[in-house]
């Protein structure tokens, strides 16, 4: 490996590019100039793959407090109220930028002026605001679009950061950046930064069966404890209920909406085993579900699991889930007639880095956001399409505090 390139020099580092990197770096930018460093290309991030939406409370039918209810609920009681609270009560105003900023989600046909709210497990309303499903690209791409109009913001992609720049200062630890690798000319480097933003994402890949992508390989938490910050509740790992099992596929995920537009598990016996489980069947939270397909695989010896969308048909769930419906195609299965085989797999890291209020570590000038964090929003199981929401409010938050 070649020796240190020339030390650069910014305001503000960010490491990573998901929501919770963009966004920062959007609200940060009017403190000076931010740099991103990302190890992928700029499109490929848990974000870009979300399926279902983002939750919010939009609907007249529907409170802050139901929603703050059903999180707590979906949490295991583990979930911190005051921070549930925050994010919740941002909803609203949160997808109203993204729509100023170019988001399109989902109108409803009937009503022109109204959005398209999608139902997922846990949820007692309907508030999943989406983009059919490719919600997290849409999102995505318009916060990507914004970074690169802005004459602060550089995004370097392919370099990947190697470990924090910490060191004595002002009574206690403080981060002065980062170094990283150039991965494409091997050239490494130092980047110096009055504040660093972690929000590198999570650990899925630690596990055999994952909705992740390649690059969740926990490297930004890896890098915190290092450093010294606290981890918390790291051994709460949500598995997503309905991951495709299929030999030739990779990783992918059946979104949760599909079961919040009619769908329903059976065993390899046609029996709807979720009923006698849960007083809200298929549709109870995501822990509860990947546990009970778990528990009736096992009983009977079988791999998985059928996810029957008979109950959807083929039209509605071609122009509902356009995207899942043509992955679909690919194996043979059509969406809407054909059973889908379905499995749990490794997809949220509900712990993390731990912070507070403000997305601040225990380092002076280090910040941690997104799915890295631990900010008590998610306890022991996040509520589905929350993760949106918490990636982009906290961050921010975070973004608003001057260096």
């Amino acid at each position: 490996m070649s020796a240190h390139s020339a030390t650069r020099r910014c305001t503000t580092l960010v490491l990573g590019s998901g929501v919770a990197g963009l966004t920062y770096a959007l609200r940060a930018a009017q403190y000076g100039p931010i740099l991103i460093l990302t190890k992928k290309f700029r499109s490929d991030s848990s974000t870009n793959r979300a399926q279902g939406g983002l939750a919010a409370v939009l609907d007249p039918t529907d409170s802050f407090d139901l929603h703050v209810a059903d999180t707590l609920e979906a949490g295991a009681g583990l979930c911190r109220r005051d921070v549930v609270e925050i994010v919740v009560r941002e909803g609203p105003a949160l997808v109203r930028s993204l729509t100023e900023l170019g988001a399109a989600f989902a109108h409803s046909a009937d009503d022109s002026d109204g959005l398209d709210l999608g139902l997922e497990g846990g949820h007692s309303r309907r508030r999943i605001v989406h983009s059919k499903d490719r919600t997290g690209q849409e999102i995505e791409s318009t916060l990507l679009a914004a970074v690169a109009e802005h004459s602060e913001i550089t995004l370097l992609e392919q370099h990947l950061a190697l470990d924090l720049w910490v060191g004595e200062g002002g009574g206690g630890l403080r981060c002065y950046g980062a170094s990283f690798l150039d991965q494409e000319t091997g050239v490494t480097g130092l980047v110096r930064a009055d504040h660093t933003m972690l929000s590198t994402g999570g650990c899925g890949k630690v596990y055999r069966y994952t909705t992740n992508p390649d690059i969740a390989t926990a490297d930004g938490v890896a890098m915190a404890a290092r450093a010294g910050c606290s981890l918390g509740n790291m051994e709460m790992v949500q598995f997503h209920p309905t991951c495709l099992h299929h030999s030739e596929a990779k990783n992918f995920l059946i979104s949760e909406a599909v079961r919040g537009e009619g769908a329903v598990l059976r065993n390899l016996a046609g029996e709807e085993f979720m009923n006698d489980r849960h007083p809200l069947g298929s549709l109870a939270p995501r822990d509860v579900v990947a546990r009970e397909i778990d528990r009736e695989t096992k009983r009977r010896g079988d791999k998985f699991v059928l996810l029957d969308t008979t109950g959807i048909g083929e039209d509605r769930f071609t122009e509902r889930f356009p995207a899942i419906s043509a992955r679909l195609l690919e194996y043979g299965i059509v969406a809407g007639r054909d059973p889908i085989p379905v499995v749990p797999a490794a997809h949220y890291m509900c712990g993390g880095v731990a912070v507070d209020l403000d997305g601040r570590t225990e380092i002076d000038g280090l910040f941690a956001a997104g799915e890295v964090a631990f900010t008590g929003v998610h306890g022991a199981n996040r509520l589905a399409s929350n993760s949106l929401l918490d990636a982009s409010v906290l961050p921010d938050r975070a973004g608003a505090i001057a260096p």
